[in-house]
């Protein structure tokens, strides 16, 4: 384990402070970092606090932001621009990790299914690997059954991104940047991409991102933190109750790539219109249910594209009383009922994580859309800013 070193940073000399960036990935970890669980010092009112995680086998080091607001905690690594952990209260005041994750660098580097990383270039699925944009056919990594999944083998997650904390006015915050260089896993295009981390003075986190390119490119970027209101390392997420404001879905075949189709999801186990228990229709003999192993699948939002966030989900744990309420501009959200957690891992509170003991929903347009006319365009040309925000709120009831 290396040395754990903390700084303190406070609101007047968070602009300009950096963790230190690079631009590749790496296949192994050299070592770990503290655990999220053993405390550490408080944030405080407009600061962070800065410590060493851990460094890659390529010997560059990576760092782990805390930053408080209200009674919200979150946890960010410089590796992956990974929610680490987001403590929030239930309805006596006791606050708990609701996200899935490690205690160390070597878990993520090794065994991680995107815990709480940022996603991209290109978020879900695109068939095959391939694309065409202006007459020209693009290679992508397959890295997941015949297709490629969340921007390749070695997307956004696998890099180490460069990060600053900030206040502004009551909110508290982290900005990471990359850049990614044209060609990167077969996308054209120099992309800079920025993604802000924002704990309001309510207790919300904000994520907005903004990308520029020198090339047509596509893009979709997300964050794929795994949930449970219940607490990480508690059990099953099939007693929460989900509200999804989307009266269709994507089907998909077998590999989970979208047929085309805008499909009811009136009679199906995708009808969460009106507030049911995540776990109530799981196991329905639904060739849908049967592709993805549980759900696995893209929502069409009733509210479509906004330029503001608009609300279109709430989920509820009934024990802990924990109200998670999700706004987003984009048209979509893949909702997942972690049908691939294996239980061949353990996460930072040393229990080990099972089929079902989470949930993510990452907003997005849709899967496979550079190869699906009907779909909303993910294609980012020069001179436009691709920005997409996502604001989750919590609350007690």
């Amino acid at each position: 384990m290396t040395t754990s070193r903390r700084t303190v940073i406070t609101a007047a000399a968070a602009a300009g402070l950096a963790a230190s960036a690079a631009t590749t990935g790496t296949a192994h970890a050299k070592s770990g970092g503290d655990s999220a669980g053993s405390g550490g010092d408080s944030a405080g009112k407009g600061g962070a606090v800065k410590e060493h995680f851990g460094t890659l086998a390529d010997g560059t080091d990576v760092d782990r932001w805390t930053i408080e607001n209200g009674r919200t905690r979150l946890r960010v690594l410089s590796y992956g621009g990974i929610v680490q952990s987001l403590e929030i209260p239930d309805r006596h005041g006791r606050r708990a990790n609701v996200s899935l994750g490690f205690d160390d660098l070597d878990s993520y580097v090794a065994n991680s299914p995107y815990f709480g990383a940022l996603i991209g270039r290109y978020g879900n699925r695109i068939a095959r690997g391939t694309f065409t944009l202006d007459g020209k056919k693009y290679q992508l990594p397959i890295n997941d059954g015949p297709n490629s999944l969340h921007g390749g083998d070695k997307g956004f997650d696998k890099h180490v991104w460069s990060v600053e904390a900030f206040r502004k006015g009551a909110d508290v915050g982290l900005t990471l940047r990359r850049v990614s260089p044209d060609g990167e896993m077969g996308y054209p295009g120099t992309l800079t991409v920025r993604v802000d981390y924002t704990l309001t003075a309510g207790g919300d986190f904000r994520i907005d991102y903004e990308a520029t390119t020198d090339k047509a490119t596509v893009v979709n970027l997300t964050n794929h933190t795994y949930y449970n209101l219940a607490g990480e390392g508690s059990g099953s997420i099939y007693h929460h109750r989900l509200e999804i404001d989307a009266a269709r879905y994507t089907p998909v075949d077998k590999t989970l790539i979208p047929t085309g189709e805008l499909a009811r999801v009136a009679g199906t186990p995708f009808d969460f219109r009106r507030a049911k228990e995540i776990g109530r229709d799981i196991r329905e003999a639904h060739q849908q249910v049967l592709y993805g192993q549980g759900i696995d699948h893209n929502f069409v939002l009733d509210k479509g594209i906004t330029s503001r966030p608009e609300h279109f989900l709430t989920v509820t744990e009934p024990e802990s009383g924990r109200v998670m309420k999700i706004a987003t501009t984009e048209p979509g959200v893949q909702f997942y009922t972690g049908n691939f957690l294996t239980g061949t891992f353990a996460g930072t509170s040393g229990k080990i994580y099972r089929q079902g003991d989470a949930f993510a929903l990452e907003t997005q347009h849709f899967p496979d859309s550079p190869n699906q006319p009907s779909f909303p365009s993910t294609v980012l040309r020069p001179g436009q800013t691709y920005r997409s925000t996502t604001v989750h709120s919590f609350s007690t009831r």
